[in-house]
């Protein structure tokens, strides 16, 4: 397969772009080998540079949930285009994309528009402090909401400690952030034991997606909203990948559990920059201009970005999400008969259109198992996929994702094409 075009553009980049990327995982630095440059895409494909055609399981991380330039979602944004790009004012598609939110969230009564998924979760921290009257919250090791320095942190020893900072800038003494592993019912009891008086918020992602996919234990997300509600904490869901992607109402909607705030972002975009933070009226109205919390955005409810997520969210019915459902049911089966059939041992996580390939047997239910699995294995497989014309996330930590554009056929040809990978793998 020939990438020289891709690497070519790669030298050029790095000379003056950071790491040659705008995101780091971009760089293929987890997988090896040079980024490819993605010239085009449609449904579930996407062409590189050099002409190299791929079934793209990215889907741009997440947002394109009915594939690459859906119709509907083109149309949508050129006729916005037409009318202008941006007003810095009210537009009609963003008062429809807030009804649509609302209607869809019981916990959302009032949404606020921002452009990306870390100033949702900043936002939404920010209000959760304001309405609390607290500064200290509540992160779980592995869940990933943005670059804000509050987020950045890392576990430190002990049970529930206040931790050191995971990124150079982010002040050691400032955080004020306690992290516990994900899905340990005990350590969620113990913080809130030692802590709960001191804390604004719990902030989580219901579904994990960034330490690969790891669901929810039973009984886990009802605890943490119990032992909020008991203590006076807020609970925020980072829906922002989940949002409805795992099902129309999001996680909160598939697991019953309902937050005090919820971040939202990728699909509610349609491919555009977006983010969003909503909650009941009454948490809502601290916000600037009816409250004290001050946050804006000068493309914030941009009209083009309002229009493609309307447009989007408007084609995921019933018989999308059946669609979604038994396409990512038949790529879990299959991967797990392709790694049998080779002797190679996997965990596979699915929720919804969101799957993770772990390599390594066992479960895989928070960031310690997570980082356990033989993630060594993934760049080989990784790099073997590419060649058999499969785009898989570059990093093993990252969720594979389908989009109603994804085919049987298309799923098809994955599955071959991993059980070529894992006798690659295996060899």
């Amino acid at each position: 397969m020939d990438t020289s075009e891709s690497a070519r553009l790669f030298r050029e980049a790095s000379k003056v772009m950071v790491g040659g990327v705008s995101s780091p995982v971009r760089s293929f630095s987890s997988v090896g080998g040079n980024p490819l440059f993605i010239a085009r895409g449609e449904g579930s494909k996407i062409w590189d540079a050099d002409g190299n055609r791929y079934v793209d399981y990215v889907c741009s991380w997440g947002p394109l949930v009915l594939g690459h330039c859906d119709k509907d979602v083109v149309d949508a944004v050129l006729r916005e285009v037409r009318n202008g790009t941006s007003f810095g004012a009210p537009t009609v598609p963003e008062l429809e994309l807030a009804k649509r939110i609302a209607s869809a969230l019981p916990s959302v009564e009032k949404v606020r528009f921002v452009n990306s998924g870390t100033e949702a979760t900043m936002s939404a921290l920010r209000l959760a402090r304001a309405y609390t009257n607290r500064t200290t919250f509540l992160k779980f090791d592995g869940c990933y909401h943005g670059h804000a320095d509050p987020f950045l942190t890392q576990a430190g020893s002990g049970l529930a400690t206040f931790d050191l900072p995971s990124s150079a800038g982010v002040p050691a003494g400032g955080t004020s952030v306690i992290t516990i592993p994900y899905n340990d019912m005990e350590s969620l009891d113990e913080a809130f034991r030692e802590h709960g008086g001191e804390l604004a918020a719990a902030v989580v992602e219901p579904v994990a997606g960034n330490m690969g996919v790891v669901p929810p234990e039973p009984g886990f997300l009802e605890k943490l909203r119990g032992l909020c509600t008991e203590h006076g904490s807020l609970l925020i869901f980072d829906e922002v990948i989940t949002g409805f992607r795992v099902s129309p109402g999001g996680a909160q909607g598939l697991y019953g559990v309902r937050p005090d705030i919820t971040c939202l972002g990728k699909v509610i975009g349609g491919g555009f920059p977006v983010g969003a933070y909503g909650a009941r009226a009454e948490v809502m109205r601290l916000v600037s201009p009816e409250g004290p919390v001050y946050q804006a955005g000068t493309l914030a409810g941009n009209p083009v970005a309002m229009a493609a997520g309307l447009a989007t969210i408007s084609k995921l019915d019933g018989h999308a999400y059946s669609r979604l459902e038994e396409a990512s049911t038949a790529l879990e089966e299959g991967i797990i008969r392709g790694a049998a059939a080779c002797g190679v041992e996997v965990t596979v996580n699915r929720v919804g259109s969101m799957v993770g390939l772990f390599f390594g047997p066992g479960r895989v239910n928070d960031y310690s198992t997570a980082k356990a699995s033989a993630h060594g294995l993934y760049p080989r497989f990784h790099r073997k996929m590419l060649e058999e014309g499969v785009y898989l996330p570059p990093s093993p930590f990252e969720t594979i994702f389908l989009s109603t554009a994804h085919s049987d056929e298309d799923v098809d040809a994955t599955v071959a094409a991993m059980k070529h990978a894992f006798k690659g793998v295996s060899a």
